[in-house]
């Protein structure tokens, strides 16, 4: 993400001040926590994307630095209630704000920062910008209930596999790379060209963070992970429905019934090497990053473009 950081040195040393700022607070308790929270920030993935989003369709301006932050403190919001969904102690490979401060108050922090972007989109009149975002917090929850309830019974589509990554994961990058575009132009063409863009990004995304659970790269989880919770992503789907009835069957059997035994999690995972899961679900990440690449490159050829390629590029090549 070399290029990416370059081009937005300047604006990303400027969004680190705003965001810091934005999550003041003045309860000791909260500022505390809120310090904790933006001192362990991840790669700042999203912001890149709305900042170089808002750079390409023209200069970036304080509403496309309010956007960025908008998306930060709700993807941070998101991430903070997820770690109390799922139980999670770890976070980026520190503890998380659940496992340090338990379920009430990480359920009152990610209210807070929900709050905050909610205000600090209000308080200046990005009703629009508001409105892309609010519509993809909406779709994650949808995405992340309909994943719930079919991994009860173990019996996916393909089609409802890529209806739920839309909502849980490009849903989010797409409203960002949209509200990026729109705080810079107020242009609805161009702020639809970047959210199917960014749509296409991240359905890649999300296919290479299945592909890890079946690697040997450090990604920051076991291996076998999604497995053990009974998550079916595509290269699991993609050998459910291309082996025979009784092999299906028997990795139906295992996932259900042995999830937590490490061995047959592997004899899982062998199953969907073996089968080709592993090589479909590769092809169909480079076909969502080639769909993005095609929309991206309808833009003026300048810095901000080849820093979202980059950014594409990594997508689908990081190593964790």
């Amino acid at each position: 993400m070399k290029i990416a950081q370059a081009i937005l040195r300047e604006e990303l040393a400027s969004f680190e001040k705003r965001f810091k700022e934005a999550v003041k607070s003045q309860t000791p308790l909260l500022d505390r926590i809120m310090q904790f929270i933006v001192n362990r920030k991840g790669k700042q993935l999203r912001p890149m994307f709305v900042l170089l989003s808002a750079k390409l369709c023209g200069p970036v301006n304080e509403a496309a630095y309010r956007a960025a932050s908008l998306v930060e403190l709700l993807h941070t919001a998101t991430l903070v209630h997820d770690d109390v969904v799922d139980e999670s102690l770890e976070r980026r490979g520190f503890f998380s704000t659940y496992a340090l401060w338990k379920t009430k108050i990480s359920v009152l922090v990610g209210d807070y920062l929900l709050s905050k972007g909610l205000s600090l989109s209000l308080d200046h009149g990005d009703f629009r910008v508001l409105q892309i975002l609010n519509g993809s917090i909406q779709n994650m929850v949808e995405g992340e209930l309909l994943q719930l309830e079919k991994s009860r019974s173990l019996n996916l589509s393909e089609s409802v596999y890529f209806e739920i990554i839309r909502n849980k994961t490009a849903s989010f990058l797409a409203s960002s790379c949209a509200a990026g575009a729109y705080a810079t132009s107020q242009d609805e063409a161009k702020a639809e060209q970047l959210r199917q863009f960014g749509e296409k990004v991240g359905i890649a995304f999300q296919i290479k963070d299945d592909l890890f659970d079946y690697g040997n790269e450090a990604v920051g989880k076991p291996t076998g992970n999604d497995i053990k919770e009974k998550k079916l992503t595509l290269p699991l789907i993609h050998t459910l429905n291309h082996v025979d009835r009784s092999t299906r069957r028997e990795m139906i059997y295992l996932i259900r019934n042995h999830n937590k035994d490490h061995e047959k999690v592997q004899q899982v995972i062998r199953k969907v090497i073996d089968t080709g899961g592993i090589d479909y679900a590769t092809r169909q990440m480079y076909i969502y990053r080639d769909e993005a690449l095609s929309i991206l490159y309808r833009f003026e050829d300048n810095d901000a473009r080849k820093g979202l390629e980059e950014l594409v590029r990594y997508t689908t090549d990081r190593k964790y």
